[in-house]
């Protein structure tokens, strides 16, 4: 899998704007480099997610889990909830599914991955695998 990973990482470098950019840098006025500048910052080019997640049967079941890991009443982390848990093999690892790109998840889960932001853990998220928590731990 991580051959995988790195072999798409690279044929996403090879056409990402940001080698664009730095091409026309060099030959683009102060202005120019500017707006080039601020539509980055306003429109995030996020190529990769890295998330953890937590698979159950049923939404209520994500909600209750939901509750518990933002009340923190019984010391109970995402990475613990996921291990305890979920259904997936990943709980192994804390629910972790290391980083992906776009289409490389059903459609459902990877919507909701690459609008989170890095620490926050989504709303129950239904595919046809089940029931999902998601939590963004990094993004590139």
């Amino acid at each position: 899998m991580k051959v995988f990973i790195t072999i798409v990482s690279m044929v996403t470098c090879s056409c990402c704007c940001d080698c664009v950019y730095a091409k026309d840098y060099e030959s683009t006025s102060k202005t120019n480099k500017q707006e080039i500048e601020n539509k980055e910052k306003k429109v995030p080019n996020i190529s990769q997610v890295a998330a953890k997640h937590i698979l159950v049967a049923s939404k209520q079941e994500a909600e209750d889990l939901l509750k518990k890991i933002k009340n923190d009443n019984e010391n109970l982390t995402f990475e613990k909830a996921a291990r305890k848990y979920s259904k997936c093999p990943s709980k192994m690892n804390g629910g972790d599914l290391g980083f992906f790109g776009k289409n490389m998840m059903v459609k459902e889960f990877e919507n909701v991955a690459f609008n989170l932001k890095i620490g926050e853990i989504s709303e129950p998220t239904e595919t046809q695998f089940g029931w999902h928590l998601i939590k963004v731990y990094d993004q590139k």
